[in-house]
C-alpha cells in the first residue's frame, strides 16, 4: 500500500508539510524545528446549535502568486458546505474557514473544533510545540508572559469583577505570540524567535467582542464569538489567522500592523504625532489620584473620589504644585465633573463656571482635557441604549440615530468654542462595551466594531468643532489608530487583586512597548495611578520620559499607601519634566521590559 502523498511549502522562515488524509499539518522553522501540529478543523456555530465536523477530505491545491492554497472539505452538521483553507506566502501562513448556508453566527473556532470522527470525537485542538505565551492585553500586573497551556484573550469587554481583569487595553493588538522557551520569570520576555498569530480583520468587520487563544495541556486553538449579531445567507468567510515569526513579540505586533496596512484593513491616514500641536507633548496633570487621596483622607474610600472633582479642589491641587515649581502643560479634569455622564453638562455645584476656568488656564499657557466615560447613558432616554432581553440598559447605542446625535451634542458641549471650549478628551471605560446574545440594539455593528463606531462618532465630531482636539484613549490597536491621538497606558494596578502592591515598572515598560509597536506614530500618556507605594512611584517617575509624555496624578502624596511627597519628590518631578521639555518632548526608544530592580 503506497504512503499518502506529502507536500511541503516553504517561506522565509517556515516549512509547512501536509499529507493527503492527515488530520494535521506540520509547521516547522527552516531548520526543521517544530512549531506546531496545526489541526485542520474549524467550528462555525450558530444560534441554532453547534457545528460539528463529520468528515475531512483533501487537500485540494491551487498555486497562488508567491504561494499555495490548500483547502480541506469538512462535512458539517450545521452548514451545507464548509472548508478549512491554508494559504502560504513568502513571510506568512494564513488560515481561515468558509461556509455555505444560513444561520446567525455564534462561536467560531479555528485550528481546532468540535468533531464526530471515527478517529476521534469531541473538542480537537492543534498540538503546541512551544512553551510560553505573550498576550498584548495586560492583565495581572506581575505577568507579562505565561505558560502556553493557559488561555488568554484580547477584546473590549471586561471589568474589575472577580474572574476578569484584562481591561487595561480595550482592545490591545489582536496578535498573540508564542515561544519555545519556558517561562522562568513572568516579567521577562524570553529570547526569540517567536511565532506570532494575528487576526486579519478590518474594524468594520470585527463584530466580535474578543479574540481568544484557547489552551489545554499541549492543545491550542483560536476563537471568537459573534453572539448572534451576524447573519449568513450564502457564502461567508472567517477573518484569517495570520501566522508569522519575529525576534520578539513587539516586532511581531509591528509586523502584523504592516500586514493589515498592506492588505487595506487599517487606515493609513491616521494623524501622526510628528505633525501634532506642540502642546500635545506637554507634561500632564490628571487629578484622579489627588481626588482619591482626598476621599481616603475623608474616610470615604476610593468610591468617594468623584465628589472631589471640583473647581476648588483642582485650584488647590494646581496651586500646591506650582508653589513647588511644577506647572503642567495639560490638565485633565477627571470623574465626575459633569452632572450626568450622557449629557456632559457641568455640575454647577462643582464647577460654577467651567468655561471660564478653562479660559483662565489657557491664559496661563495650559490646556484642559475633560474626562469622558464611554458607553454611560446617564441622563438620556433608555430607548437610545443597548438593552438586555429583560430591558435593562447596558450602554448608549452609537448605531441609534438619536443616540448618535446625543453623543455629538455631548462632544460639542465639551469642546465647541462657544460652549465649554475644552482642548480634548480623556476617553475611559471602553471595556464597558456591551456583550451577550440576549441583547438588542438598533444597528448591525457589534463587539470591537461597535466600539470603533462609538469612537468614530466622538472623533469626527471632536475634530469638526476643534481640529487640534487631543483625544486620549487606552485602545492601542491599529484598527483604532484614526480615532485617538495618544495612547494611555492606564492604571498601574488592579486594586481588587488580593495583593496589589507589586512592582509596576516592568509592567509599564511592557505596555509602552506594545503601544509603540501597534501605533508607532501615536504619543503615549504614561499614566500614574494607582501607585502601590512611594518607592515604586519614584522608580516609575524616573523612566516615564523614556516611555512617553510624563503624567502626574497626585498633588500632595499617594492614596493607596497614604505616603506624602517630600521636597526631594517635588524636585524629582520638576527635574524629569524639565529634562523632557528640553529635548522637545520626544520619547526615547523603548527598551524591552527588564527584570525588577
Amino acid at each position: 500500500m503506497s504512503a499518502p502523498a506529502e507536500r511541503t511549502s516553504e517561506g522565509s522562515w517556515y516549512s509547512l508539510t501536509v499529507r493527503d488524509g492527515a488530520p494535521v499539518a506540520l509547521l516547522d522553522d527552516r531548520s526543521g524545528r517544530r512549531w506546531a501540529e496545526l489541526r485542520l478543523l474549524a467550528s462555525i456555530d450558530t444560534l441554532d446549535g453547534p457545528d460539528e465536523t463529520l468528515a475531512i477530505a483533501g487537500p485540494s491545491i491551487a498555486v497562488l502568486e508567491g504561494g499555495v492554497r490548500y483547502s480541506w472539505a469538512l462535512r458539517s452538521s450545521r452548514w451545507d458546505a464548509k472548508r478549512l483553507v491554508v494559504e502560504t506566502g513568502p513571510d506568512n501562513v494564513a488560515v481561515y474557514a468558509e461556509v455555505e448556508g444560513r444561520g446567525r453566527l455564534n462561536g467560531i473556532r479555528l485550528l481546532g473544533g468540535d468533531a464526530v470522527l471515527p478517529t476521534g470525537s469531541g473538542r480537537l485542538m492543534s498540538g503546541a510545540c512551544f512553551e510560553s505565551l505573550f498576550c498584548p492585553s495586560p492583565a495581572h500586573p506581575l505577568r507579562i508572559v505565561k505558560r502556553a497551556s493557559e488561555s488568554a484573550v484580547v477584546g473590549v469587554v471586561s471589568g474589575s469583577e472577580p474572574g476578569r481583569g484584562n481591561w487595561f487595553f480595550t482592545p490591545g493588538p489582536l496578535c498573540f505570540a508564542v515561544s519555545r522557551s519556558p517561562v522562568v520569570d513572568s516579567t521577562i520576555v524570553p529570547d526569540g524567535p517567536w511565532l506570532t498569530v494575528g487576526l486579519g480583520v478590518a474594524a468594520a468587520d470585527a463584530d466580535m467582542p474578543a479574540f481568544g487563544y484557547d489552551a489545554m495541556d499541549r492543545g491550542f486553538s483560536f476563537g471568537f464569538e459573534y453572539e448572534g449579531k451576524t447573519a449568513v445567507d450564502g457564502t461567508w468567510r472567517t477573518p484569517a489567522l495570520v501566522i508569522g515569526q519575529a525576534n520578539d513579540p513587539y516586532e511581531g505586533i509591528a509586523a502584523h500592523r504592516r500586514w493589515l496596512l498592506d492588505h487595506g484593513l487599517v487606515d493609513a491616514t491616521a494623524r501622526r504625532a510628528q505633525t501634532a500641536p506642540a502642546w500635545w507633548r506637554q507634561p500632564i496633570f490628571c487629578g484622579w489620584g489627588a481626588q482619591c487621596r482626598l476621599a481616603l483622607d475623608s474616610g470615604l474610600g476610593f468610591r468617594g473620589a468623584a465628589g472631589f472633582a471640583t473647581a476648588v479642589d483642582y485650584d488647590r491641587f494646581l496651586a500646591h504644585l506650582k508653589d513647588r515649581g511644577i506647572v503642567p502643560g495639560t490638565i485633565v479634569i477627571d470623574d465626575k465633573w459633569q452632572a450626568a455622564y450622557g449629557t456632559c453638562l457641568p455640575d454647577p455645584a462643582k464647577w460654577p463656571d467651567l468655561r471660564g476656568w478653562i479660559a483662565d488656564r489657557r491664559t496661563r499657557d495650559q490646556h484642559v482635557l475633560l474626562w469622558w466615560k464611554a458607553w454611560d447613558a446617564e441622563g438620556l432616554p433608555a430607548e437610545w441604549t443597548i438593552r438586555s432581553a429583560s430591558g435593562a440598559s447596558l450602554g448608549i447605542d452609537p448605531t441609534h440615530p438619536e443616540a448618535r446625535e446625543a453623543i455629538r451634542a455631548a462632544v460639542r458641549t465639551m469642546l465647541a468654542p462657544d460652549q465649554l471650549d475644552a482642548d480634548g478628551l480623556k476617553i475611559d471605560f471602553t471595556a464597558r462595551t456591551p456583550s451577550g446574545v440576549a441583547t438588542r440594539h438598533h444597528g448591525s455593528a457589534w463587539g470591537i466594531a461597535l466600539l470603533r463606531e462609538l469612537l468614530d462618532v466622538v472623533a469626527l465630531e471632536a475634530r469638526q468643532v476643534k481640529p487640534d482636539a487631543l483625544l486620549i484613549g487606552h485602545t492601542p490597536n491599529p484598527l483604532f489608530g484614526s480615532v485617538i491621538d495618544m495612547v494611555r497606558l492606564n492604571d498601574t494596578l488592579r486594586l481588587d487583586d488580593p495583593e496589589p502592591r507589586v512592582d509596576v515598572v516592568p509592567q509599564m515598560r511592557y505596555r509602552a512597548a506594545v503601544a509603540r509597536a501597534a501605533l508607532p506614530d501615536h504619543l503615549i500618556d504614561t499614566d500614574d495611578w494607582c501607585a502601590p507605594d512611594l518607592d515604586t512611584w519614584r522608580r516609575y517617575l524616573a523612566i516615564k520620559a523614556e516611555l512617553g509624555v510624563p503624567a502626574l496624578y497626585y498633588a500632595t502624596g499617594l492614596d493607596l499607601s497614604g505616603e506624602d511627597f517630600d521636597d526631594a519628590d517635588y524636585r524629582a518631578i520638576a527635574s524629569v519634566w524639565a529634562a523632557y521639555r528640553e529635548r522637545g518632548g520626544l520619547s526615547a526608544p523603548i527598551r524591552p521590559p527588564s527584570r525588577p530592580a
